[in-house]
């Protein structure tokens, strides 16, 4: 039977019915403000380019298929009547529970699912039966992808994709009238929470631009160099594609080697320097290091023809001779990371062609060289939906940074775009000063021809990992890098997979420390040791057959992996010197860090 507490509204007959028909007002009011808000970019610029290429692929792909199913008739009869069966089942376990009998569910939320966490969709019967409709009809349609015959492979990751993202948008938590908790939030503010919904949507698309900026964090919360990006530093050279930052020491002696970050220029580089208990940079200066880090420009139309070789030259390669120039020392120890990475793989193996000798060791975190294995972004990834992203790029000069953002989000629907939607548009709440999330919603945008090189030369071909790709006319083979490297993956990476990174350290000439760190793309990366979460393995053995057999006989390690990486760095190169402060060396400071670059928004 149905429970009644002090908290149900109709119980306790808290609903004012003047108060909600005046919020009710409010509330179309500023649903008329949203609607303004998606319109007027619409009216001055026209559609946004893409949208009908983007809804042409979701239609063909669900079409391929319900052909494939269509082809042979006796599986689809089948397929029907295992929904057909289980929703009798459902009705017939409802209208027993509805009489007052224990029924046991036809299907059950994952206890990891926190979509159905209120108990109102366990213990009351309509909502219970609502759910439970959601659940099979959203498993029955997951069965289908996984069923069908003939389906390429790409096809069926399209449609999985698609699948997730329609029933993720359908789950009765989404809406008012079929979300008990939401329902019960409502009546209990007679409809407040609602205005408060509309308004901050309506905010929230104004601030995209006329699409959906979803709000994940408190913006008022984060200010860059006041609580986030905050490791001292100085800003010490500038040109028109990085600022380079060098950061104050806090030890009396240095390891002699230089490091030089590379972060990726997909969002910002503060993802290493978020606040000083989960800074990486600041945990490496504490260790004896000289960081440099660079702070790519968020590029406009100006930089559409800049090139994968313009980021080697004008950003990895100046940071390089400015570094040389401070400190006198040659070489340098350099990290890349996420697209950073394989910027400085192919930057080694330009080097390695050319006999240039300027990086000591590198370390790749989460980078990945073999993209045969690449991760859920290759759901994105054909000739169709290329040449249809070219397209749009061209109009503009860039990949605009909403697309990224919400191409990021959705794929984890679940966790970054709907339980947002509800907490902050329908239930009305101002969302958790989250400093990760803020981060990840101060997108970038990308330089066409960048953007489009890197999709078709590494997603789509794998050019790098054949020995297909050239610079200035000389071909880029990784086996011809020798220098150590230390190739960081993580387990739970759906954007670099471990097994991605298993299969890309083996292409390297030279010595590799491959490290498997739990967690996933940026959570495994940035985990301070204090902390002591996670685990990381690593092996002293080859990296022969997979990646199973390779963490079956790895050593497991508790804890963070970044001393790990330290001792790997200190035992190849011991020497100390002096420690180096950035305002007595040979470049003027042109500012305190984090700088000017990474303040632009997209």
């Amino acid at each position: 039977m149905t429970k009644t507490t002090d908290k149900d509204p109709h119980a306790a007959g808290l609903t004012d019915l003047d108060q909600l028909s005046r919020n009710m007002a409010q509330f179309v009011e500023e649903a008329g403000k949203v609607t303004a808000a998606y319109l007027r970019p619409l009216e001055a610029r026209g559609a946004k380019p893409g949208t009908a290429d983007e809804m042409s692929d979701v239609v063909k792909t669900l079409a391929q298929l319900a052909e494939t199913w269509m082809s042979n008739p006796q599986r689809a009869i089948e397929a029907q009547s295992r929904l057909t069966s289980d929703f009798l089942a459902l009705w017939s376990t409802s209208l027993k529970r509805l009489g007052g009998e224990e029924a046991e569910p036809v299907a059950s939320a994952d206890p990891r699912d926190k979509r159905f966490s209120d108990p109102a969709w366990q213990e009351h019967p309509v909502f219970d039966f609502v759910k439970q409709a959601y659940l099979i009809t959203s498993t029955w349609a997951e069965q289908l992808v996984e069923g069908a015959d003939g389906l390429d492979e790409h096809t069926r990751d399209k449609a999985r994709f698609y699948v997730k993202q329609i029933a993720s948008a359908l789950s009765p938590s989404n809406f008012v009238a079929t979300n008990p908790e939401l329902l019960r939030e409502t009546l209990r503010e007679n409809g407040a929470n609602l205005v408060r919904g509309m308004k901050m949507l309506a905010e929230d698309i104004k601030a995209g631009g006329g699409e959906l900026k979803i709000r994940q964090s408190d913006p008022a919360s984060f200010t860059l160099g006041v609580n986030m990006a905050v490791t001292p530093g100085k800003v010490i050279f500038r040109n028109e594609m990085m600022e380079l930052i060098q950061y104050a020491p806090t030890t009396a002696t240095v390891l002699r080697r230089p490091v030089l970050i590379v972060p990726p220029w997909i969002n910002k580089y503060y993802i290493l320097d978020l606040n000083p208990d989960k800074s990486l940079i600041r945990w490496m200066v504490g260790q004896g290091l000289t960081v440099f880090c660079i702070s790519w420009v968020n590029p406009d139309e100006r930089y559409a023809e800049k090139s994968f070789e313009h980021y080697m030259r004008e950003g990895l390669f100046a940071a390089l001779d400015v570094i040389e120039q401070t400190t006198g020392e040659k070489k340098t120890s350099v990290i890349g990371y996420c697209i950073g990475g394989t910027l400085l793989a192919m930057a080694l193996a330009y080097m390695a062609a050319k006999g240039i000798e300027r990086v000591s060791t590198a370390t790749l975190m989460t980078a990945q060289v073999d993209f045969s294995r690449a991760g859920d972004l290759k759901v994105f990834i054909d000739e169709e939906q290329i040449a249809a992203l070219e397209e749009q790029m061209r109009a503009r000069g860039y990949l605009d940074a909403m697309h990224m953002n919400t191409t990021f989000n959705m794929l984890r629907p679940n966790d970054l775009i709907w339980p947002y939607v509800v907490n902050v548009y329908l239930k009305g709440q101002t969302p958790y000063p989250f400093d990760l999330l803020h981060w990840n919603s101060d997108s970038t945008r990308m330089a066409a021809a960048t953007h489009s090189f890197y999709l078709r030369r590494c997603y789509l071909n794998n050019e790098l990992a054949r020995g297909l790709i050239s610079i200035d006319g000389v071909k880029l083979d990784l086996k011809r890098v020798t220098i150590p490297i230390y190739d960081l993956a993580t387990r739970e990476d759906h954007i670099a997979p471990a097994r991605s990174i298993f299969a890309g350290a083996q292409l390297f000439g030279g010595p590799v420390r491959l490290v498997i760190t739990g967690s996933g793309h940026v959570a495994g990366v940035i985990n301070p040791p204090h902390r002591n979460k996670y685990q990381f393995w690593t092996s002293d053995g080859q990296m022969a057959g997979d990646l199973e057999t390779w963490l079956a006989a790895a050593k497991e390690t508790g804890g963070s992996w970044w001393p790990d990486w330290f001792r790997w760095l200190e035992e190849l190169e011991p020497e100390r010197v002096p420690a180096r402060d950035p305002e007595k060396g040979k470049f003027k400071p042109l500012g305190d860090a984090p700088g000017t670059y990474v303040a632009v928004t997209a």
